[in-house]
């Protein structure tokens, strides 16, 4: 089993679901989606390294060079039918990880869900100043709803998360993905309503990078509407799902 996911796919027919996580997330954002999905495909949260199960690990500030160790380690199971699926950074990891397969002549995904990011063509956003101290890089992921009430309560977790985002902002301020042609797949983006740091017209722009279809929507929220408004985003997710569902089928 890949050290990215933390059970074994599953060999059967259904379309495999890969999560890719914010800045200072991990795979558990995304628990509990199986069951909130059911069975029209198969959740699989990527836990990146340098955090939860794998916080031993060095973490990557190079997003080429994570993206080619993605490659490389899910190459086996990438080869089935997939979707990719990411919030805020997770969208950027995502789409690069297609980018990156389509260049190489691989399996691409039957589509990419992209939430609350903006298009590559545009700057990249600044949560914070690259030289902020803790308490500016906290006050400004409390302001955008990233951390939970239970961190702030406890300064030794809250201090173990910092050192994630800081090398996952540095990794989102670095080189992105080559190539600006659009890909062969379909793109769903969401966006927040209220979110001050991506808008929804900067999300909106990610129609120039698909052949196939691009649809959005913009949910109430900031900028984790998918965890302040969990049901409305599933629901509104596994409708969509279900039209790539029914059109692998």
């Amino acid at each position: 089993m890949t050290r990215y996911l933390q059970a074994a796919a599953v060999p059967d027919t259904r379309l495999r679901l890969f999560c890719f996580p914010y800045a200072g997330g991990g795979a558990s954002t995304y628990a509990g989606w199986q069951r909130r999905l059911g069975s029209r495909v198969q959740v699989l949260p990527v836990q990146l390294p340098g955090r939860e199960s794998r916080s031993g690990e060095p973490r990557f500030t190079d997003l080429g060079a994570l993206v080619r160790d993605l490659d490389r380690e899910l190459a086996d199971e990438l080869d089935f039918p997939h979707i990719l699926l990411g919030h805020s950074m997770g969208a950027l990891i995502a789409y690069a990880l297609a980018r990156h397969r389509a260049e190489l002549g691989e399996r691409l995904p039957e589509a990419l869900v992209l939430s609350a990011y903006r298009a590559p063509h545009l700057p990249a956003p600044e949560l914070a100043r690259p030289d902020a101290d803790d308490d500016e890089l906290v006050h400004s992921l409390v302001g955008l709803g990233g951390i939970p009430q239970i961190l702030l309560d406890h300064p030794d977790w809250l201090s173990a998360l910092l050192p994630v985002a800081r090398d996952d902002l540095l990794m989102c301020s670095g080189p992105g993905p080559s190539g600006k042609e659009p890909l062969p797949l379909p793109i769903q983006a969401y966006a927040g309503s209220d979110d001050n740091l991506v808008t929804p017209a900067e999300v909106a722009e990610w129609v120039e990078y698909s052949q196939c279809g691009f649809s959005m929507r913009t949910l109430p929220g900031g900028h984790f509407f998918l965890r302040e408004q969990e049901d409305v985003f599933l629901n509104d997710l596994a409708h969509s799902l279900d039209t790539v569902v029914g059109l692998y089928h």
